[in-house]
């Protein structure tokens, strides 16, 4: 590989690395974790508890035996015979998604919705000022022009007595 070629590959990392969105990626990943530690800790808390009383209390211990009759080692906890569906953990994991969800499309989606959405009619409403100025000068222009005209007495090249122009000897 040429010396070039490697420090052109080397400039295209660096500036990928420092164009911000792999550090904000970075940064949304950390507070995604931590988080989801506290989603955990409302469904561990609160949702399996609420959950659990209509029957245990622990959501993941929930669980259906699929084939045949489902014999659990006391010790170890662990299914010996038949073949256990663990749905509690499913559901715990899907209520933690929801809540995640929720909380992130409510707290943090919307409100930028709507930030951006009234920055958006700002910047619309100041583009409609500029053309409107913008409008209003090119009138004025006009008027200039057409007062100027007529002060010469006519439409503008009929007046050839007016002074020196581009195609006449001053």
């Amino acid at each position: 590989m040429s010396e070039k070629k490697k420090f052109s590959l080397l400039e295209g990392f660096k500036a990928f690395l420092l164009r911000g969105n792999v550090i904000d990626l970075a940064v949304a990943v950390v507070i995604g974790a931590a988080f989801t530690n506290i989603v955990n800790a409302i469904v561990r808390g609160v949702i399996n508890p609420l959950v659990g009383a209509v029957g245990t209390k622990n959501l993941e211990s929930y669980s259906s035996c699929l084939k045949g009759p489902c014999l659990t080692d006391p010790k170890t906890g662990e299914t010996t015979d038949g073949i256990r569906i663990l749905w509690g953990s499913v559901l715990s994991a899907t209520l933690s998604f929801l809540i995640t969800a929720a909380v992130v499309y409510f707290l943090m989606v919307l409100p930028m919705a709507k930030y951006l959405a009234r920055r958006a009619a700002m910047l619309a409403a100041k583009e409609g000022v500029q053309e409107t100025l913008e409008v209003s000068e090119l009138e004025v222009l006009k008027e200039i022009r057409d007062a100027l005209v007529a002060q010469r007495g006519g439409p503008a090249g009929e007046n050839r007595d007016a002074g020196p122009g581009p195609d006449r000897e001053g």
